[in-house]
């Protein structure tokens, strides 16, 4: 059964989600950028250790809060072992998933119901989104570009004289 559009939902959810961005941005020195980009679309951008930066983007729907954040790029090479990796990752996730988009990037995405949008809840998101980033983006770029990364190693063991 189909449930009804309810227009106040989404206009709390928007509301929700907004004035809890902006707070962050107030109180974290972590939080560098939030911005809507139109009424349903929402980002905050916040540095990392591991990664310099990771991007969230909230969308407003009609019956769901759906969000992304950009992950890494399509890999250069080893993608069974990646996805495999980021597969088995996906079982330990709370709220979120791994997904790729058609060019082959990889974002963690998630939704939950609208019903569901509160303050506690997107922090728990932003928290979840952040927490897995800073723990699964350097084992998947190894894996996904570890030619480079043995490239990279190679050049600093010339430099300081070790074989």
């Amino acid at each position: 059964m189909r449930k009804t559009f309810l227009p106040e939902l989404k206009d709390k959810a928007r509301q929700v989600v907004f004035e809890y961005l902006k707070a962050r941005l107030e109180d974290s020195e972590e939080v560098v950028a939030v911005e809507s980009d139109g009424p349903d679309r929402y980002m905050i951008r916040i540095a990392g250790r591991t990664k310099d930066f990771l991007t969230i983007w909230f969308e407003v729907g009609d019956r769901t809060l759906s969000y992304e954040c950009y992950f890494m790029p399509d890999p250069q090479e080893n993608h069974e072992a990646l996805y495999r990796y980021l597969l088995l990752k996906n079982s330990e996730m709370y709220l979120c998933r791994f997904s790729l988009a058609s060019d082959h990037d990889v974002f963690i995405t998630g939704q939950i119901p609208i019903e569901a949008v509160s303050e506690e809840e997107v922090d728990r998101i932003v928290g979840s989104i952040y927490h897995y980033t800073e723990a699964f983006f350097r084992p998947a770029l190894h894996t996904g570009f570890a030619s480079y990364f043995k490239r990279k190693n190679r050049g600093r063991e010339g430099e300081t004289g070790q074989e």
